[in-house]
């Protein structure tokens, strides 16, 4: 029986670690710092770090966006032109799951509305694109069953895949072992698997990671 798999979250890019860029602009500094944030929770905590190192900046702006949720903030900056355009730059950095901060300490000379979106936006845009990025695709976990006979026969197969192994839990019967593979790979490792026992493996879907 062929296996059915849920629908899994398309994949998404985003940054392997926190990064920063500097600007000074009509004589403010402008840093950017751009990292992944799984959740709004995680990107507030992030702003509040930043808070807590730099209290004495002037302002401290910010935007984020993981999957369809986003949300931004001038901070006290005039409206749209802080917030909005670094959420505009991870768009056109086509980043997702990232915090980006812009933090402005004030050179005393006014930018106007034009200068600050230029400054924020271009801050908060270089600084994601000179940041490093992976690819995130979702895993499927398999928990898959064989006897102590076969095996030899999945630990080969596992070695012939892109293949993340769990902790074995050992049976009367053989060996339970969670497996994460990716999607398109899940169906041929069954039926290999399938085929190896003769029919005498266990394979069952447990979660999307």
């Amino acid at each position: 029986m062929p296996l059915e798999l849920p629908d899994l979250p398309p994949p998404f890019t985003t940054l392997t670690a926190p990064h920063r860029h500097s600007d000074v602009i009509e004589g403010s500094e402008f840093l950017a710092f751009a990292e992944r944030a799984d959740s709004p929770p995680e990107a507030l905590a992030q702003l509040a770090a930043l808070r807590a190192r730099y209290p004495d900046a002037t302002h401290h702006c910010w935007a984020y966006q993981i999957g369809p949720l986003y949300r931004f903030s001038d901070d006290g900056e005039p409206g749209g032109t802080a917030g909005a355009p670094i959420l505009r730059a991870i768009g056109g950095q086509g980043i997702d799951h990232v915090m980006v901060v812009v933090v402005r300490y004030y050179g005393g000379t006014k930018l106007g509305t034009g200068g600050l979106v230029r400054a924020y936006g271009g801050a908060a845009a270089e600084g994601l694109r000179t940041a490093p990025r992976v690819l995130v695709r979702g895993r499927v976990t398999l928990r898959v069953g064989v006897g102590f006979g076969h095996l030899s026969a999945l630990y080969h197969l596992l070695g012939s895949m892109d293949a993340v192994r769990g902790e074995e839990e050992f049976t009367a019967a053989g060996v339970l072992l969670p497996v994460s593979l990716y999607p398109e790979d899940a169906p041929a490792f069954a039926q290999a698997l399938m085929d190896a026992t003769s029919g005498g493996a266990t394979v069952e879907v447990l979660d999307l990671v």
